[in-house]
């Protein structure tokens, strides 16, 4: 089982079919809209516009779990990325990333080390798992690390289908 075949909603409802990314490069990353790193919204969306059409996504997976910095509704959340910084890349429901309900799309992925070698729970908002094709875990990166960061970049590029 990949990250393909887990079975998330949305962010306005519905199934996300992750399953329609496979054969994609996508960056998984677990968003807030009230954290000092929100505006890695910004560098995320520049991101999914550049690589997309050589088969790239960016996921944003909303989580209310570091320090309640994302209390919004779904409707909330939506209108503040378009408004704010005109993200266009798809959202999932609002997910628990860590704890005794981590949601299944978290379980596969955080036994991946990042390039420190942290592996198991994610430590805040905005950590980033790069997903090859295939459904492998490409990379893993820290809440700090920018999305376009040279390392990121680097490995999105290698990670791009051919």
């Amino acid at each position: 089982m990949t990250v393909f075949d887990v079975e998330i909603d949305a962010l306005q409802g519905g199934p996300a079919r992750l399953a329609q990314y496979r054969g994609r490069a996508v960056l998984v990353v677990n968003v807030a809209s009230e954290c000092g790193l929100t505006p890695q919204y910004a560098a995320l969306e520049r991101l999914h516009e550049q690589y997309a059409p050589r088969g790239f996504t960016v996921l944003g997976v909303p989580c209310n779990q570091f320090m309640g910095q994302e209390p919004g509704s779904a409707g909330e959340i939506a209108a503040f990325c378009s408004a704010t910084y005109g993200v266009t890349f798809p959202m999932t429901e609002k997910t628990e990333v860590n704890g005794p309900q981590r949601h299944p799309l978290y379980t596969g992925l955080v036994d991946a080390p990042d390039a420190e070698g942290h592996t198991g729970d994610i430590r805040w908002n905005f950590e980033k798992f790069l997903i090859a094709p295939d459904g492998a875990v490409a990379a893993r990166f820290g809440p700090r690390t920018e999305p376009d960061a040279p390392e990121v970049t680097a490995a999105i590029e290698a990670a791009l289908p051919h």
